[in-house]
């Protein structure tokens, strides 16, 4: 990573909290762009925060898949999938996500049908961009978590979260203007997990992720 990334200012009262959530934000809307070498005494110059919450916060992303540890060579943001990659990665997520909500539909308590469907529900208004994506982002995500959540497989949604790190890098080409759609194949899989209908609850999560890698292949015509 060279020269200054004018990372979004820190806002929230958790500091190490704050320090992650604005490195991820970096990364997905490539501030910190796919393949960039990361400079912790620069980020944490820039974030005026010392490097310890720095280090915290990339291990999380490392975690997550978003950026790379190399012995000697330190933090490096991952790169791009390729064209291959990205099909063999939605393909994966064809059988584990559709599996997690046909699991759900039939394994999920009262309560996960309820948050389910109350997160569904939600929009995220409109704004200024970064702030806007990475929050329509993170609710997407956290919408395919609770389904995940709702399999009653931990091991299941581990997979289904790292999968879903890979996509996270290519979110900055996402069409935002179709995040109506994805509104709407969200709640007709709520709807299906409520109802207790597992035949429905995956036709719905596979036709969401049929049109979901449509919508991402965009990335490939940058």
């Amino acid at each position: 990573m060279t020269g200054p990334t004018s990372l979004p200012p820190l806002k929230r009262s958790t500091l190490g909290d704050d320090v992650y959530d604005s490195l991820r934000s970096a990364v997905l809307e490539h501030t910190l762009a796919p393949g960039d070498r990361v400079n912790i005494d620069q980020l944490a110059r820039e974030l005026e925060v010392s490097p310890t919450p720095v280090r915290e916060a990339l291990a999380r992303l490392e975690s997550e898949g978003l950026v790379r540890k190399r012995p000697l060579a330190g933090y490096t943001v991952s790169p791009l999938l390729t064209l291959a990659e990205f099909h063999d990665m939605f393909d994966m997520r064809m059988l584990l996500e559709c599996a997690a909500a046909r699991w759900a539909a039939t394994r999920a308590t009262d309560a996960q049908r309820a948050e389910l469907l109350v997160e569904a529900a939600r929009t995220v208004e409109g704004g200024e961009d970064r702030a806007w994506h990475a929050a329509f982002t993170a609710l997407d995500a956290h919408v395919h978590d609770l389904v995940a959540q709702a399999s009653a497989s931990p091991l299941l949604r581990e997979s289904i979260v790292r999968l879903h790190a890979h996509l996270h890098l290519h979110r900055r080409y996402f069409p935002y203007s179709q995040t109506a759609v994805t509104n709407d194949e969200h709640r007709a899989l709520a709807l299906a997990i409520r109802d207790g209908d597992p035949d429905a609850a995956e036709s719905a999560m596979r036709l969401h992720l049929t049109r979901a890698r449509e919508r991402h292949l965009l990335a490939f015509d940058e």
